[in-house]
């Protein structure tokens, strides 16, 4: 299927709101604010992972995908979910907001490329990259603020979506 030119400008449009949510879904940058590094290491009782450890997992696959897009050549998937999964610590909170962002800006000058519908890794082609990098951003952002929840972190004083 090949995309129309006002298909392929939407799609340009739309890809970095969802990189950064603020429309959809409350954006990244008031999902990670006010969180002391403490706080981003707390793991609830309830929950599987802490903030801290949702962020790394995302920083490991949007690095991953980045990787895949701007080489332009197919790399394997890892074989254990498992890999994706560094630990993180309070002591590695800044440095991780800080790679997130940098992914971020990273991945913002791939959103118009002309060659989205290209394959890259295998079958998949590099727009379809650059959607998992915004649906996978977003779903583990939406647990992120669960995380927070739980702690009692949220909404953070910039406020959030909590009606």
């Amino acid at each position: 299927m090949t995309q129309s030119p006002s298909d392929q400008s939407t799609f340009v449009r739309l890809l970095p709101r969802l990189f950064r949510g603020g429309q959809a879904y409350v954006g990244v940058e008031a999902t990670l604010s006010d969180l002391s590094s403490e706080q981003a290491a707390t793991t609830p009782s309830n929950l599987p992972h802490s903030v801290a450890e949702l962020l790394a997992h995302v920083n490991w696959w949007n690095a991953w995908m980045l990787e895949v897009i701007e080489t332009g050549a197919p790399v394997p998937y890892p074989p254990h979910a498992a890999d994706t999964w560094p630990s993180a610590q309070a002591a590695d909170w800044d440095h991780l907001k800080a790679q997130f962002y940098m992914l971020l800006a990273r991945i913002d000058t791939h959103a118009a490329r002309p060659d989205l519908a290209s394959p890259v890794n295998f079958e998949e082609t590099i727009g379809e990259l650059l959607a998992d990098f915004a649906l996978h951003t977003a779903h583990h952002f939406g647990q992120i603020i669960s995380v927070r929840q739980a702690i009692g972190a949220w909404p953070p004083a910039g406020g959030g979506d909590s009606w």
